[in-house]
C-alpha cells in the first residue's frame, strides 16, 4: 500500500514475479474524493470518484478509453450499524436495465474480503500476505487472487473501491 510518487498515495501492485502491473495514486491526501488506476507506464484506466454529498460512501467509476472518460459503475457502501460485515454493492452499467452487480464483502476488523457476483459465486479474494515460512506480513501487504475469467483492471478498479470505502487508500 505504498505510492510510487514521492508525495502521492496510493499503492502499487505487484504480479507473481514481482513485476509492477498497476498502480493507485491520487496526488491528494490519504481517502481523497479521486483516484486513479494506472497500468505499468501510467496510463490511467480508472478514474473513481466519491460523488459529492455523498456521506456514506457512493462512488462513480469511469473508464478511460485513450483521452475520452466514460462512466462505467457504481459502487455503493452498506454498513451493518451495530458491527459485523461490511458490504459493498456494486453495479456494472450506467443502465440499470442491463447492468450486472458485485458485492464485495468484507468482515469487520479483517483485513481480507471477497468479491462475489451477481451469482454469489467467488471472482476474487484479497487476504493478508503470508510467506511460505507462515510468516505474516504488514498490514499493507495483501495477496489476490482473481480467477481466470475475470478481467483483472475490473478487480483492480472494484479493489480501489473498497480500499476507498475502508479508508486504506
Amino acid at each position: 500500500m505504498k505510492s510510487l510518487v514521492f508525495h502521492g498515495n496510493g499503492c502499487t501492485v505487484f504480479d507473481s514475479n514481482g513485476e509492477i502491473v498497476y498502480r493507485i495514486d491520487n496526488y491528494d491526501k490519504k481517502s481523497s474524493n479521486e483516484v486513479y488506476l494506472m497500468d505499468l507506464q501510467g496510463k490511467v484506466l480508472f478514474s473513481i470518484r466519491r460523488k459529492k454529498l455523498s456521506v456514506f460512501g457512493n462512488w462513480d467509476i469511469y473508464r478511460w478509453n485513450g483521452s475520452q472518460m466514460n462512466q462505467w459503475f457504481q459502487a455503493r457502501k452498506n454498513c451493518n450499524i451495530l458491527g459485523g460485515d461490511m458490504a459493498c454493492h456494486v453495479t456494472l452499467g450506467c443502465d440499470k436495465a442491463k447492468s450486472s452487480g458485485y458485492k464485495i464483502l468484507g468482515l469487520t476488523g479483517k483485513l481480507g474480503f471477497k468479491i462475489m457476483d451477481h451469482r454469489g459465486e467467488l471472482v476474487a479474494e484479497v487476504r493478508p500476505k503470508q510467506l511460505s515460512s507462515g510468516v505474516m506480513l504488514g498490514d499493507d501487504v495483501l495477496t489476490l487472487v482473481v480467477e481466470p475469467q475475470m478481467d483483472h483492471s475490473l478487480v483492480m478498479a472494484l479493489v480501489t473501491v473498497y480500499g476507498l470505502m475502508t479508508d486504506k487508500i
